[in-house]
């Protein structure tokens, strides 16, 4: 059964920093692209970012690109995105999946887990 636990998020500042993290179970981690979505209040899912399983390439989304860094530790089993420079914007419900989502366009998966929040406000 597969299992995507989200940690780490919290209420920052504008110009702040979170680090994210993803504990995977129930499957096999290192074979799979992970990918970060995050839902806003009042809106629909979003895709944020890509990591392919092997050569470790990153995609963002324009909106975070520069900003935000994903990376994991296949032996961990353990997904991670670095928040930096946040936006009030930013402001969501983040979630981890099995990926790649980066060409779904807004037909996103429902989500595994129960997310992380990430609050942006002065």
């Amino acid at each position: 059964q597969v299992q995507l636990v989200e940690s780490g998020g919290g209420s920052v500042q504008p110009g702040g920093s979170l680090r994210l993290s993803c504990a995977a179970t129930g499957f096999t981690f290192s074979i799979y692209p992970m990918s970060w979505v995050r839902q806003a209040p009042g809106k629909g899912l979003e895709w944020v970012s890509d990591i392919d399983h092997d050569d470790f390439s990153t995609y963002y989304a324009d909106s975070v690109k520069g900003r935000f860094t994903t990376s994991r530790d296949n032996a961990r089993k353990t997904l991670y995105l670095q928040l930096t420079d946040l936006k009030p914007e930013d402001t969501a419900v983040y979630y981890c999946a099995k990926g790649p989502l980066r060409h779904n366009g807004p037909y996103l998966p429902s989500p595994v887990g129960q997310g992380t929040q990430v609050t942006v406000a002065a």
